[in-house]
């Protein structure tokens, strides 16, 4: 019986209800230890099973929580038969996390196959989660169950975690139920049924001593006082297990040492040290352990196995590993086999290490590169060598970052580079560390590091020294640091790559707006750029290839290129390096004027950029969706999402939000509010987003009656348009032309720019030329002509959406003389759906299956049918064979 948790219980009830319903759910326990979670966690199973639903398991073991995917072994063990099953990136990605064999891949793959693997056991009926201990959860499988947790939607899962409060267990964004100490009323309730016969002054002082913990109350009677609850409750599992007899006292510690609890594998161990299946009953009757539906063995509490484990001595938990890694090696489960062996023994020990690094390769083989890592980390600590030490360590770190967990990789990369003597062996530790720090916007530690290893190993290894130059170039170009990006390649002069650092150079000097000397040389460097980045270097540079065709205003290029890599990323299941592409690729569909699957793009790049700690990204992403807010005249929106950039200062996400805000200000005639925040952008040097802002300026400073604000940004405009020869940036370069010169030559000016627009598809700058040159028109009191090209306009900035500007031009048709009524809103299927909605919908118009799709946008199939549900009734079908006929873009 629960005490006073009618609230809680209340929540539970209401998670397990909508799962049942077809809605899935998470929910984070958090409280300090025995306040009830487990116990929380218990009548969860308790109603979830009652009522038909399936349950899996699983407890954060603190003695394994460095053992990568102990927790989803410890879940998903007896449901591994359904991983063949699951798309082939996600299977082959599960099973090289599981020891199963498989390639190893994008890290947030085996969330995603842990999702898909869940929706599939939860098709037969409901499924609760339950996950005890969480702050204890390796580290592996907390990312993936949390990543599968904030993509559950339809597929009739609750997922329950319980965590210590205070812990390391984050779940930033996740709903949290605080479990705080029971009431007195309750408290009392729970000491009578524990204690009856308790004498009133100690029952008074337990009350006092427990505040109201759930597990102190039942047990602190008995216990001497004087000591933290913590120590108490403990020091009672203490005694209870001093009382079992020496075999029982065994098994205790075996499942405590063991994350699996396989009753095989526990009692095989235990025979090992001479008990027998019988000495488990005394430690079963006294209630430490106990025998799961799935067939594991438990102990019936997190603390218990602290008492079980931390008060034996330390002989007697060295033989428990040492037997556990027998069992599992004649099972041939070398990753558990390599965890016992090496906690079996108490020092350096080359054996053991020879051992465990010959098991990380094995383990390499089969993709497992989180279990390489914590393979090659134990190796290291138990090499009595100090340069094999470090090797190792080195070795650990490489296969950490491989594994995607940068963090772990940055920390063993510090341990590994002191015990190196090899300055190239540090050089790719560094590159691990400088690396993170220019994802995490340290860009000026990033430069600063990959240039000083560069340097470090010019003589003994140019080509590395090469490719660790560019990046420190790429580094400082990030951070607008023009200086170092010139110091850098002059550094790196005569070294291989030399060309694409001399280029890089050569590329920030001539794109700097205040100084277009050498823009042509700038743009050639560009082109060399792109060609090299694409056939020479890895994923990561080909997108950033991408953003080079934007800087010569090969928009339709960049776009071609970013779709080639979101198919090839989508293909390989490369989730964490989607954000980037759809990064490159909503931007591009913006200038392109497909809105709205800039929208769909953006928002997804959001999505997965915040479910995978792309926090970097995630910010660009929104300066994407401001633009378009900024397009729509969204003010409210406009704002919310620019102001994270805008507070943060860190080019280019800054640049662009800026940029947003001006479109928004010169779309509702606050020309002034937008020339002096443009002036801020242009000012600042090497700003990669300033470019496509330079046309805005000129628009601003002509309107705020101050055109020889705008001439320098004209000007250089100019140049880079002649030098990149794109139709839309001639059309665009005539235009500030038109805006800033003598009224005798702005017609022919205009003409000329609307014919290069005809070349081009970019139609929000063609519509912004053809209402400025209505407006020329009709100043010049030519109605007639003016309308003509005014409704042009209308009829694009309606088309996209534009509300302000599509009002400009309206005011301007009325001023032409022409009478018009109020807008009318387009009939747009796409536009009735959520950007979700739009990208299944037209995906299943194509004849793919709801599995073939969940695959390509990373959900379940269940969540792709749910917005298949939704989407039907907007658009006015009833089944999917109806989708191909619909104009849905």
């Amino acid at each position: 019986m629960l005490y006073g948790r009618d609230d809680e219980r209340a929540v539970i009830d209401r998670l397990l209800g909508e799962s049942r319903d077809g809605r899935s759910g998470l929910l984070v326990l958090r409280g300090e230890a025995g306040i009830g979670k487990t116990a929380l966690l218990e009548y969860a199973a308790e109603r979830a099973e009652g009522e038909g639903a399936r349950v899996l398991r699983a407890t954060g073991v603190e003695y394994e929580s460095g053992m990568p995917y102990a927790g989803l072994h410890m879940m998903l063990g007896r449901h591994l038969d359904g991983v063949g099953a699951l798309p082939d990136p996600q299977a082959r990605a599960l099973r090289a996390a599981l020891g199963m064999g498989g390639e190893g891949g994008d890290r947030f793959l085996v969330g995603l196959a842990v999702l898909t693997l869940l929706a599939d056991l939860a098709e037969e009926r409901p499924l609760a989660v339950l996950v005890d201990d969480a702050q204890w959860l390796d580290g592996p499988s907390a990312e993936a169950l949390l990543f599968a947790g904030r993509r559950l939607r339809a597929e009739r899962i609750a997922l329950l975690l319980a965590a210590r409060e205070p812990g390391e267990f984050r779940a930033a964004g996740l709903p949290e139920l605080r479990v705080t100490g029971l009431d007195a009323d309750a408290a009392t309730r729970l000491l009578a049924g524990r204690a009856p016969e308790l004498p009133r002054h100690v029952h008074h002082e337990v009350l006092t001593e427990a505040m109201g913990n759930p597990l102190a109350l039942l047990e602190f009677p008995g216990t001497a006082a004087g000591s933290s609850a913590y120590e108490r409750i403990r020091r009672s599992f203490a005694a209870q297990l001093a009382g079992l007899p020496e075999p029982s006292r065994l098994f205790v510690l075996l499942v405590a040492a063991d994350d699996l609890g396989d009753v095989g594998v526990v009692t095989d161990a235990a025979a090992r040290l001479g008990a027998s299946v019988a000495d488990l009953e005394p430690a079963e009757r006294a209630g430490l352990l106990r025998t799961t539906a799935d067939g594991r063995i438990e102990v019936r509490h997190p603390l218990v196995r602290s008492a079980a484990y931390g008060d034996e001595p330390l002989r007697r938990r060295l033989e428990a590993h040492r037997a556990l890694a027998a069992a599992y090696g004649e099972r041939s489960d070398g990753c558990h086999w390599a965890f016992h062996l090496a906690r079996s023994v108490t020092g350096p020990d080359e054996e053991v290490a020879r051992t465990l690094e010959e098991t990380a390769e094995a383990e390499r083989n089969a993709g497992g590169f989180a279990s390489v890592a914590a393979m090659y980390e134990s190796a290291g600590e138990l090499s009595p060598d100090r340069g094999e030490r470090g090797r190792r360590l080195a070795a650990a770190a490489r296969a950490a970052a491989d594994a995607g967990l940068a963090e772990r990789a940055v920390e063993l990369a510090a341990r590994a580079e002191p015990e190196l003597a090899d300055p190239v062996a540090r050089a790719s530790l560094t590159l691990i560390r400088a690396t993170l720090a220019d994802e995490q916007d340290r860009t000026k530690e990033a430069y600063r590091l990959f240039a000083d290893t560069a340097a470090a190993v010019a003589d003994a290894d140019p080509m590395t020294a090469g490719y660790l130059f560019f990046q420190a170039a790429s580094a400082a170009a990030n951070a607008g640091d023009l200086a170092a990006v010139q110091g850098i390649a002059e550094r790196g002069a005569g070294l291989p790559n030399g060309h694409h650092l001399a280029a890089l150079a050569r590329v920030f000097s001539g794109q700097n707006p205040l100084g277009a000397a050498g823009s042509a040389d700038g743009v050639a460097a560009l082109r060399e750029l792109i060609d090299g980045m694409t056939h020479c270097f890895g994923a990561r540079d080909r997108v950033r290839a991408g953003m080079w065709h934007l800087m010569i205003g090969d928009v339709a290029g960049a776009e071609e290129h970013a779709a080639r890599l979101e198919r090839r990323f989508r293909d390989e299941g490369a989730i964490g390096l989607l954000p980037s592409v759809l990064m490159l690729r909503s931007r591009t569909l913006v200038f392109l004027g497909r809105h709205r699957e800039a929208l769909t793009a953006a928002t997804e790049g959001l999505r997965i950029a915040a479910d995978t700690g792309q926090h970097r990204i995630r910010v660009y992403l929104e300066t994407v969706l401001a633009l378009l807010a900024a397009i729509e005249g969204d003010e409210a929106r406009c704002a919310e999402l620019t102001a994270e950039a805008l507070a943060r200062g860190v080019p280019p996400s800054d640049v662009h939000a800026a940029a947003a805000r001006s479109v928004l200000d010169l779309g509702a005639g606050r020309h002034e509010d937008a020339l002096r925040r443009l002036a801020g952008v242009v000012a600042e040097p090497n700003r990669m987003g300033s470019i496509s802002s330079l046309p805005d300026l000129v628009e601003a400073a002509v309107r705020s009656g101050r055109p020889d604000d705008g001439r320098d940004a004209a000007a250089w405009f100019a140049e880079w348009a002649a030098q990149v020869r794109q139709p839309w940036a001639g059309a665009v370069a005539l235009r500030c032309e038109a805006l800033l010169g003598p009224d005798e030559k702005a017609e022919d000016t205009y003409t000329r720019a609307l014919e290069l627009h005809r070349e081009s598809k970019v139609p929000f700058e063609r519509a912004r030329t053809e209402l400025l040159y209505g407006e020329w028109l009709r100043r010049a009191r030519r109605r007639n002509d003016a309308r003509a090209v005014l409704h042009a306009a209308l009829e694009r900035f309606e088309r996209l959406g534009a509300a302000p500007w599509a009002e400009r031009a309206r005011t301007e048709l009325r001023a032409a003389g022409e009478s018009l009524g109020d807008a009318a809103a387009p009939d747009d299927l796409a536009a009735r759906l959520t950007p979700q909605e739009l990208q299944v919908v037209r995906m299943a118009a194509t004849g793919l299956s709801n599995r073939e799709i969940g695959a390509q946008l990373f959900l379940s199939p269940r969540t792709v049918g749910y917005h298949l549900y939704k989407a039907y009734p907007k658009l006015g079908v009833a089944s999917r064979g109806e989708l191909a006929r619909l104009p849905l873009g």
